[in-house]
């Protein structure tokens, strides 16, 4: 291990910026510049933005694309437990010593101009991987997609626009469409996009960005189509009709995602084998994803534990679907969510399903809601709500009453990230 750790030098990056959030490309590209440009350097690049859907979608891409023998790349953001997460570099997570290295470099370079921790930790990563050979880039966006950090590889080889739903309006715009058309911001000339389902306004936006710059689109329900048919993924395009097995990944959404990474590997020239790998080797943590081990689960060995970081409404409606996929069990939410987001708007899917709401703060987060003003929500939304002090201390009481509870752990991936330190 080097002398200074990657995590001091994230500390230092934290105090270039006075905002967390700024979009602009102009700190980027300044940076870049002084690096030798090193964008223009990547292996072939898979760019994907959408409001929900994103890191799902990368990962099966990358599971199909590993399966077929292919040395990927992948960027994504936030990370869970640890930066590293942040950034795989031909498979493997970026080792601690190359991540200090090119995070050094970047940070030397920056010099004490103002830049953003996304906007330099993006520059840190795409300054990597332009230095390991690979086949494939996956770089998911940030935020947005127009002004977002990632969006500087002129010709990408293909462009992903997932699901766009409300989210972040006090940065993207008051409504969808507006939303959208930062969201196609991403799109590029004569460069294939391939969009998941939209509502028809965000895709009016989206269609119109693509005919203007002449990107051929691969749209779902025009080019191709997915379904769930008896619990299998059926895919169907030009180049004929697909059976198969079941996402890995939990969700009735999980279904439109594995579509959306069927139509991105099959334009790329990937057969049945590597679409099947896609829908059926994905990992993506925190989504759905039931807990076995880690002191939670000491503490309450007959309660059954998930974990879940979706945090707007479009996130409610798909938890709220994957619940009534389970069997039947009395379920216990332990919320605790960031004071951006639209907290009754992700509740009230997820009524039905909740016997009741424990509303927490999350640990180490300036912008967390405290517990006490997510328990109201729950409570105005219709599920008898109180706070604790920690998960800990909501788990403690939920189980005093019913010790084969279903606890479901969700509202953000930053609370997710403090239980997967400790429990995967």
């Amino acid at each position: 291990m080097t002398a200074v750790s990657s995590d001091v030098i994230l500390d230092r990056m934290m105090a270039l910026h006075p905002k967390i959030i700024d979009l602009t490309l102009d700190r980027v590209w300044r940076l870049l510049e002084r690096l030798g440009n090193p964008q223009n350097d990547l292996p072939p690049v898979i760019h994907i933005a959408g409001t929900n859907g994103k890191g799902s979608t990368q990962a099966m891409i990358r599971a199909g694309l590993e399966a077929a023998g292919k040395r990927v790349h992948a960027y994504t953001s936030p990370h869970l437990a640890r930066f590293h997460e942040r950034i795989r570099l031909a498979g493997e997570l970026i080792s601690e010593d190359y991540l200090t290295e090119v995070l050094d470099e970047c940070y030397q370079a920056n010099g004490t101009e103002s830049i953003t921790y996304f906007e330099i930790t993006t520059v840190a990563a795409i300054l990597a991987f332009a230095r390991t050979p690979a086949d494939y880039v996956l770089l998911e966006v940030g935020l947005g997609g127009r002004l977002d950090a990632t969006n500087v590889v002129a010709k990408p080889a293909l462009t992903i626009i997932t699901p766009v739903s409300y989210d972040h309006p006090q940065f993207l715009g008051e409504t969808v469409a507006e939303i959208a058309g930062e969201k196609a911001g991403i799109i590029k000339r004569l460069v294939p996009c391939v969009v998941a389902r939209q509502t028809e306004d965000a895709m009016d936006v989206i269609e119109a960005k693509i005919t203007k710059l002449g990107a051929p689109m691969l749209a779902e329900g025009q080019h191709w189509h997915v379904s769930e048919e008896r619990g299998r993924v059926v895919y169907q395009d030009d180049n004929g009709l697909l059976d198969l097995p079941p996402p890995s990944l939990m969700g009735g959404h999980q279904f439109q995602n594995a579509g959306v990474a069927i139509a991105a590997l099959r334009h790329l020239g990937f057969d049945d084998a590597s679409c099947e790998a896609a829908v059926t080797k994905a990992v993506w943590p925190a989504r759905m994803q039931k807990l076995k081990s880690g002191p939670l689960l000491e503490s309450a060995p007959n309660a059954e534990f998930w974990l879940d970081g979706g945090h707007n409404a479009a996130c409610g409606i798909t938890l709220a679907e994957t619940l009534s996929r389970l069997p039947q069990r009395e379920t216990h939410l332990i919320c605790g969510m960031m004071n951006t987001k639209d907290v009754s708007g992700y509740l009230a899917p997820l009524v039905p399903f909740a016997a009741s709401l424990t509303g927490v703060s999350i640990p180490g987060e300036t912008n967390t809601l405290p517990g006490d003003v997510t328990a109201a929500h729950g409570t105005s939304s219709g599920i008898p709500s109180s706070m604790a002090n920690s998960v800990t201390e909501a788990v403690t009481e939920i189980t005093a009453t019913n010790p084969q509870a279903r606890i479901l752990i969700c509202g953000s991936l930053y609370l997710a990230g403090t239980i997967l330190r400790t429990h995967e």
